[in-house]
């Protein structure tokens, strides 16, 4: 529990009664708000003036805070460098802060932390569910350090969620850069073997078809027998955790029955997302939403095919091809005669040998960076926590004491680095 002394939030803060003029509206003059990010506190703004709701006004330096959503973090503040007051509906309340008691950056880091929420829990009849509208708000009483005070513990937050939001930017930024280096060397062997290789019909080294059409007759459960669909092909993954079933009967199962090395095509939405069977549910079958290529593996490695079809994606082949109706859509006969490169098998188990040791290193990178997540995730509501219990700068000091933490992983160089 905070040391602090207790003030009622009325207090600190004065709700703003204004409305916009139906004319700087109509005008545009006044922008209104869209939504607010509980991520961030951004505000986002109209692209449009129609409303068919009453509005409340917001001038530069106030406190806005979403009633419905407030507990999720929709809180911003409407930064006073901007020069125009903005407008809201009627679900959203602007206040003013008493610039002799309270910094509106603490108080707009302190009703985003858990700690505020904990406290809505207590004092508001519903807890977070309720519209948060300014009679409820205002009494709810809160810790508040002298003003000196206050100002430190913004800084000091700011500096430890500058540090946050860096440690997330280099972890997606390196998961890009782990995608473009396999785009990259994909596309470089590809491109080379189109230069010496000829090119021949899919359908001369594969056979390759549509799955069975969907009716709703066909869930009696009579023959009932599992099947994919597009939501279950992602690119080079299955995602199993929903498998639908549907009747098939036994002359259905023997035509539309996966086996081990098929290759799954997306047929429509995100067309040419693809990925290989390896019998994961025996006896599974699949839908007319699904190309299923069989290679001849004579002729045509399954492993290499699949890394053909990314290339494709890559290089957008299979929106040139593509049928537009409502969904793109990739038909049978088009993805038969699409033109592949057959290199020798030798050649191909060389490429699969090159593509997966890559894919395989990016892979663990990415579950490196995922691991990492969920803790930078956790780190700015500790700050916060620890910050409004009074606690934040004991958990600085008590952080420099640590080694400092090696980050090299955020990065494809760093990773690299590591190798």
């Amino acid at each position: 529990m905070s040391k602090w002394p207790t003030v009622k939030i009325g207090d600190i803060l004065v709700e703003r009664h204004e409305t916009p003029s139906d004319g700087d509206l109509s005008l545009g003059r006044v922008r209104i708000i869209s939504k607010i990010s509980f991520d961030t506190g951004q505000i986002d703004l109209r692209s449009e003036s129609k409303t068919n709701t009453g509005m409340i006004l917001a001038r530069p330096g106030d406190l806005v805070i979403s009633g419905i959503n407030a507990a999720k973090g929709a809180i911003a503040l409407y930064n006073s460098d901007n020069t125009e007051p903005i407008a809201a509906t009627i679900h959203y309340s602007a206040y003013t802060p008493k610039s002799d008691r309270a910094e509106i950056k603490f108080l707009w880091w302190f009703f985003r932390s858990q700690y505020f929420r904990e406290l809505l829990h207590q004092h508001v009849p519903g807890g977070i569910k309720t519209e948060l509208k300014a009679k409820r708000f205002l009494p709810i009483p809160i810790p508040l350090p002298p003003l000196g005070e206050q100002r430190r513990i913004v800084a000091r937050i700011e500096e430890l969620a500058a540090q946050i939001y860096e440690a997330r930017s280099l972890r997606r930024q390196a998961a890009e850069e782990a995608d473009v280096l396999i785009r990259a060397n994909r596309n470089q062997s590809f491109k080379k073997l189109c230069s010496y290789c000829s090119q021949r019909r899919l359908d001369s080294v594969a056979d390759c078809r549509l799955g069975k059409m969907l009716d709703p007759r066909f869930k009696t459960g009579i023959g009932s027998t599992p099947y994919l669909r597009n939501a279950n092909v992602q690119w080079g993954r299955l995602d199993l955790r929903d498998v639908y079933q549907m009747d098939f009967t036994a002359r259905e199962r023997a035509e539309f029955a996966l086996e081990s090395e098929d290759i799954l095509v997306c047929e429509g939405g995100d067309i040419g997302k693809a990925s290989i069977w390896n019998n994961e549910i025996p006896g599974c079958c699949y839908q007319k939403a699904l190309h299923r290529i069989r290679c001849d593996q004579t002729k045509m490695l399954p492993q290499f095919m699949l890394h053909h079809l990314f290339w494709a994606a890559d290089e957008g082949h299979w929106l040139a091809l593509k049928t537009q109706t409502t969904i793109p859509h990739l038909t049978g006969v088009k993805l038969k005669a699409y033109s592949i490169v057959v290199p020798t098998l030798p050649v191909q188990r060389r490429i699969v040998a090159e593509l997966d040791t890559l894919q395989t290193q990016v892979d663990a990178l990415k579950c490196l960076q995922a691991e990492t997540a969920a803790e930078l995730d956790a780190l700015l509501p500790a700050v916060l926590d620890r910050a409004f219990k009074g606690e934040l700068f004991d958990m600085v000091r008590n952080e420099r004491a640590r080694p400092s933490a090696d980050l090299s992983y955020c990065s494809v160089e760093g990773w690299h680095r590591h190798d």
